[in-house]
């Protein structure tokens, strides 16, 4: 394999799908899935860490999951506040900086607690940007992005027929000022987006695994990096300029 400390993607991002399979292949319950599938969190933050990456994000809970059994959400968010309390501390002095992207809507104020707790905690971290997808949808997130860009040319009596630029939109998504996805990955051999990171992935290389996200690790992160690293990127134009 090629160093990995060169020609790194510059953002990652991960649809970590797989939980419930690898919880019923073994006789488990979900919510079991999705503890394992938590540890393989960390491992993933700590390989990062390790080659170099600067920014990852995690598709962590969408908005389309809400059509979920309540006893699965509900076990879903009382692991999440679990992993906040149990290694937010180890996460802040490994001086990675949590990043939430998502609505906050639907969301009880016991996990937006949480949540801010986090971000408030880690911000001064530099290492490592680590960007938790919840409650996140891609179109619900233009949509809003596109109403507050409205609403702000309202409010400084910009005229409506001035186009409105990339960079001007791009400030109010939920995941600015991270830079674009680069690398997407797919874990469980799903191969779509799930309106996940839609308009950040525009150019984004897209590398579908079979590995269940309870078994990712950083030979798997390490095998996505190498087959990134062999894609020729031209963004629309020819490969010799």
């Amino acid at each position: 394999m090629a160093s990995f400390k060169t020609n790194l993607p510059r953002h990652v991002a991960v649809i970590m799908d797989g939980n419930g399979r690898w919880a019923t292949s073994r006789g488990l319950s979900r919510s079991e899935g999705h503890r394992a599938g938590a540890d393989s969190i960390d491992k993933l933050m700590d390989a990062s860490l390790s080659l170099g990456l600067e920014n990852v994000s995690l598709y962590a809970f969408s908005t389309e999951n809400w059509k979920r059994p309540i006893t699965e959400i509900k076990s879903i968010f009382e692991l999440l506040v679990e992993y906040i309390d149990s290694r937010l501390q180890t996460i802040h002095e490994k001086g990675i900086r949590i990043h939430h992207s998502g609505s906050r809507k639907r969301l009880t104020s016991k996990v937006l607690a949480k949540i801010d707790h986090a971000v408030e905690q880690t911000k001064r971290n530099r290492k490592l940007n680590v960007n938790f997808c919840l409650n996140y949808g891609s179109q619900e997130e233009v949509l809003q992005a596109a109403q507050k860009v409205f609403a702000d040319r309202w409010k400084k009596k910009v005229s409506p027929e001035k186009p409105i630029s990339v960079k001007e939109l791009e400030k109010y998504l939920y995941t600015h000022p991270l830079p674009s996805v680069d690398l997407l990955i797919r874990t469980a051999g799903e191969r779509r987006l799930s309106n996940f990171l839609l308009w950040q992935s525009a150019y984004a290389e897209l590398f579908f695994t079979e590995t269940l996200w309870p078994e990712f690790n950083r030979q798997s992160l390490e095998e996505a990096l190498d087959w990134f690293k062999k894609r020729t990127r031209k963004f629309g134009g020819l490969e010799n300029g």
